[in-house]
């Protein structure tokens, strides 16, 4: 494939910022071709044409993380360390990439190339709004959020495991519906700057998209980070079932390896309730 071959899987963990720009080209290209192709069914469309593009390189870090386990060397970073910044740059790029799209293009096109996230984020808002309200207290909300990213999480395994990198898809999916949370912030931050203090042009977005990160990154970072190392395991054991034959040595050191990574996403998936629920609201959108 042309794209899988415009980074290498050992550079990418070496320089893991080049997952930026590659990632920003590859979902803004997936923007552009599912406009074109799938003009009706733009929304979802979308994500696959972006998971296409990524899943080689995906395979590649699986075999890669997977085969580091047994190379006996001090180079070897057994504890894929090195794979968290590719992961973390590949979302980002994502997120900018969808989030721009979402601030540049016409509230018409918008609603029709992100039409099922704007339906996922206007469900999260109604729990939001409920908790705002006292309808709901805030500890049951943290039990709900938490139970529900949890179930992201095992699918996230399942995901990887039955696959190998199908986690790739619900990380795609969470980038573009965190994006839309951004892009529509930056939306109602704009035209309240353009209504009350007449500040348009450059200096309206970079405020708007400052603020639409800030609200939703404070727990989506280890949210979203959580699905990363979860999704690694989950493919590190894929590749090992297909490697190795079952209670070997080897196989037995990568689920002994992967349970240490699905204990750190449980962790991290903790803290990002605590900051959903008690922190996040507290910055004005």
């Amino acid at each position: 494939m042309v794209l899988e071959s415009l980074i290498p899987v050992r550079l990418a963990e070496k320089r893991p910022i080049e997952m930026f720009p590659l990632a920003f080209l590859y979902a803004s290209l997936a923007i552009f071709v599912a406009l074109w192709i799938f003009p009706n069914h733009a929304s979802l469309t979308t994500v696959f044409f972006t998971v296409m593009a990524l899943l080689p390189l995906m395979v590649s870090l699986m075999r890669f993380e997977e085969e580091s386990i047994f190379v006996q060397s001090k180079d070897a970073d057994t504890d894929h360390k090195r794979a968290m910044p590719f992961f973390v740059w590949m979302f980002l790029g994502m997120v900018v990439a969808f989030s721009l799209w979402f601030i540049v293009f016409p509230q018409e096109l918008v609603s029709s190339l992100f039409s099922v996230q704007i339906q996922t984020i206007q469900s999260i808002n109604s729990n939001i709004n409920q908790v705002t309200a006292n309808t709901i207290s805030a500890s049951t909300y943290f039990s709900a959020v938490l139970i529900n990213n949890l179930k992201v999480l095992l699918f996230v395994l399942l995901f990887s495991f039955i696959y190998g990198a199908g986690a790739i898809f619900i990380l795609t999916w969470n980038a573009s519906v965190v994006s839309v949370a951004i892009g529509n912030s930056a939306r109602n931050v704009i035209a309240r700057y353009a209504a009350t203090a007449g500040l348009t042009g450059m200096p309206a977005y970079f405020a708007a998209f400052s603020l639409g990160i800030l609200r939703y990154m404070i727990h989506g970072i280890p949210e979203i980070g959580a699905y990363f190392v979860g999704g690694l395991a989950g493919g590190m054991i894929s590749v090992a079932v297909l490697r190795h034959e079952f209670f070997d040595v080897r196989f037995k050191q990568v689920l002994y390896d992967s349970s240490h990574l699905v204990l750190l996403a449980i962790g991290l998936l903790l803290l990002a309730g605590v900051l959903e629920t008690f922190v996040s609201p507290m910055v004005p959108v």
